[in-house]
């Protein structure tokens, strides 16, 4: 049986933990909505590369859209309706990589690796959510 000192000390560790992961996942949302912002040629260039129209309002307009999904996320009264709307996207990012055949680990999985790290550090962090889905039943 743990003490309240030990509970205390794990829920601790869980809520630092969970929001290093979500800072992560925040940062990389920003830098990737910020990047999409500016008409930089390589984000009109990727674009084309992956099927789409090289035009820079098409990229604005994803950058807007992950930056408020990036603000969503953050927000812990919204966070939950953020990682939802984040996986989307990030399984649209995945269908687009497989559609051109990207290499399978370096990209096709990177927007897995980012929707587990968006859940995994939410589940952390949100005692709610932890109610919501227990990784084990209660005895």
């Amino acid at each position: 049986m743990q003490s309240d000192t030990q509970i205390a000390a794990t829920s601790t560790t869980m809520l630092w933990t969970g929001r290093v992961m979500s800072g992560l996942v925040i940062a990389f949302l920003i830098f990737d909505g910020g990047i999409k912002l500016a008409p930089l040629s390589v984000v009109t260039e990727t674009m084309q590369q992956l099927g789409y129209s090289a035009s820079p309002e098409l990229a604005r307009g994803l950058g807007v859209m992950t930056l408020a999904i990036a603000l969503l996320y953050a927000v812990p009264r919204t966070s939950i309706l953020g990682a939802v709307l984040l996986t989307g996207l990030l399984g649209g990012a995945m269908a687009t990589h497989l559609r051109v055949g990207s290499p399978l680990f370096s990209h096709l999985f990177f927007g897995l690796y980012l929707g587990l790290l968006a859940w995994g550090g939410l589940y952390l962090r949100d005692a709610k959510l932890r109610r919501l889905i227990p990784l084990r039943a209660e005895a």
